[in-house]
This record gives C-alpha cells, sequence and structure tokens, in this order.
C-alpha cells in the first residue's frame, strides 16, 4: 500500500506522490479528491498532464476567485514538465493560494529532482508510491488490501491470490475487493481456488509446487496450460528454480518450530509447513539433480537453446524423479 508521511491532512496545500506504481499514485489523487468533494461539493478539480500545464498556466488556475471555490490541481508526470513550467512551480510552492490543494506526481529518481526536493522543502505530504516488483511486497499489499476492508483471510489464501493473479496490482486489488463483498467470514485458499481456478492453474508456482511434490503428469499439464495462457518462461523457471532451493534449504536446516525456521531461512511460517510436506521423497543428491536441471531449463529458455518449451518439459520431468528418489537409489 501506500505510505504517507506524519502529515497525513488530505487538504494540505501540497501533495507529493512519489512512484511508478499507476493504482497507488491514482489511489493517491482519488484520496485528495474524495476529501476536498467532502468539505465542498462544488469543488473544482483539474487534471493536468506536462503539455498541458505551460508557463504561467499554473497562475491562470490558482489565482483568486471572486466565489472562492475550493480548487484541485493534480500535475501528473511532473518530472517531465519543462524547465519554465517548472519555475512558476517552485514559486507556487513558496506561498500556496488558500483552498487550493495541489498535488504533483512524480516518478522520483533523478529526472525532475529539484522540484522534487523543493516541494519536500516546503513541509509537502508525501505519499509513497513504489513498483511493486517483488513478490514479498504484492504479498504484502494483498494483505494490506483485506485488512483495509476489513476482512480476515489466511497467509495461504493471500499468497494463492498472488500466485493466480500475477503482478498487476489493480487486478489484485479488484480480486480482493470482489471476494470481500461475495464471501463471509476468514478467506481461505479453497475460496480463492474456487473463483480463480482457471488462473492459479496457469501459474508458474503450480508447476513448481506440482513438479517438487513428484507428481509428474499433473506438473506437465500445468506447464502447457501456463505456456498456452501466456505465462512467460523465464517465470516458470524462476518458480521451479525457488521450489527446489526451499527443498534444498529446509533439508539442511536444523529442526524447530515453523516460526523459527521461517526466521532461519526467510520464509513464512506457512510455507515452511508446505515445504515440510513436499520435501518427503527427496535426498541432497537429488537437490543437485533438481538445481541443475533448473539451470539448463533456465539457459534454455534464455536463448541457449532452440526450443524453450522442451527446455522446461525436460526440467518438470528431471525434478519430478527427483522428488522421488529417496527409495530409488
Amino acid at each position: 500500500m501506500a505510505r504517507k508521511t506524519a502529515n497525513d491532512d488530505l487538504l494540505a496545500p501540497v501533495t507529493l506522490a512519489v512512484g511508478q506504481e499507476d493504482l497507488l499514485l491514482d489511489r493517491a489523487v482519488r484520496e485528495v479528491v474524495a476529501a476536498a468533494r467532502a468539505a465542498d461539493a462544488d469543488t473544482d478539480v483539474r487534471d493536468l498532464t506536462p503539455d498541458q500545464l505551460q508557463p504561467g498556466t499554473l497562475a491562470e488556475l490558482t489565482s483568486p476567485s471572486l466565489f472562492a471555490e475550493r480548487k484541485v490541481v493534480v500535475v501528473r508526470n511532473a518530472q517531465d514538465l519543462s524547465a519554465d513550467t517548472v519555475k512558476d512551480v517552485k514559486a507556487y510552492l513558496g506561498s500556496p493560494a488558500e483552498e487550493i490543494t495541489l498535488v504533483l506526481l512524480h516518478a522520483g529518481g533523478a529526472k525532475g529532482k529539484g522540484l522534487l526536493d523543493a516541494a519536500r522543502k516546503i513541509g509537502a505530504r508525501e505519499v509513497a508510491c513504489p513498483k511493486m516488483t517483488k513478490p514479498a511486497d504484492r504479498l504484502a499489499f494483498v494483505r494490506g488490501e483485506f485488512r483495509g476492508l476489513g476482512r480476515s483471510a489466511t497467509p495461504e489464501a493471500c499468497q494463492a491470490l498472488v500466485d493466480a493473479i500475477g503482478s498487476d496490482l489493480r487486478e489484485l486489488a479488484s480480486a480482493v475487493a470482489q471476494l470481500a463483498a461475495d464471501v463471509e467470514g476468514t478467506i481461505d485458499e479453497a475460496v480463492v481456488g474456487r473463483y480463480y481456478t482457471g488462473r492459479a492453474e496457469a501459474s508458474s508456482f503450480t508447476v513448481a509446487d506440482r513438479a517438487v511434490e513428484g507428481r509428474t503428469a499433473e506438473a506437465l499439464e500445468a506447464l502447457r496450460w501456463s505456456l498456452a495462457t501466456g505465462v512467460a518462461p523465464v517465470m516458470i523457471t524462476s518458480a521451479l528454480a525457488q521450489g527446489v532451493r526451499a527443498i534444498g534449504k529446509l533439508s539442511s536446516a536444523r529442526g524447530g518450530r515453523p516460526a523459527d525456521l521461517a526466521r532461519e531461512l526467510g520464509m513464512p511460517p506457512w510455507k515452511i509447513d508446505r515445504v515440510r510436506q513436499q520435501m518427503r521423497g527427496w535426498t541432497p543428491d537429488g537437490v543437485a539433480v533438481a538445481l541443475r536441471a533448473v539451470a539448463e531449463a533456465d539457459a534454455g529458455v534464455k536463448g541457449g537453446g532452440d526450443d524453450p518449451e522442451y527446455a522446461l518439459e525436460k526440467a518438470v520431468v528431471t525434478i519430478a524423479r527427483a522428488a522421488r528418489s529417496r527409495g530409488r537409489a
């Protein structure tokens, strides 16, 4: 979720939304507009792109009105403003107008940093809207969405939803809202499976789970479905690598409670329980064989082979066989 500074007054003279996650940027704007319209239903909202905010435009929009109307001026992609317009905005920041809230959306980074620094210097309310590139970030986002709606969801349900939906935050938010509206009580993994079974079956993590469990036919079926529905081969090799490494980490770890192992291995406790179930049948040699298979598949899908699909099928079969290596040696 977007993170805010201590100055959490939605009607502060200036709000600075920094980052590249479109959903969070849009939410930052909607929150300010909603607060302004709650204070004055006739609030005038101007939503501008850099090419629409020419030198002199901001002065016109923020000049005193005979009707003393409340106004919200939104400037998107502020890092792309022209040098002359940046001068106008900096001048305005030094003496913001009453009854007007300026919302600057800035990607962050070096481009346009002078404007970013100027807004921070005058104590602008800041909302962090970072791009969520890590699975752990998306998982935290889903948990926050459920909390925000006053609903309870199990860790397994949150993970299943991320696995099924993928990296699109808008789709994740929509899925959470749908589940919260349709389902009573705690939302668990079974509920997510019923709602998103088609997508969950196409998930790269489903391929990995079936493979490390030694379920060759089901793993190959999930693989073919994933590829047919557009899952990138590199995502599948990544999931396979994570699955095999988790087996290796847990098999070499000292025994203990899931919570203790979770801290030691950097996994959530619920995943410790799942991997413990998956690791039956694995041997150290099997893990080594599986890791080599993943490395070969990764090279194959990244241009080292002629047929990425064959490279993945070969890896899945090898991993599933390795999962059943105990007792065959």
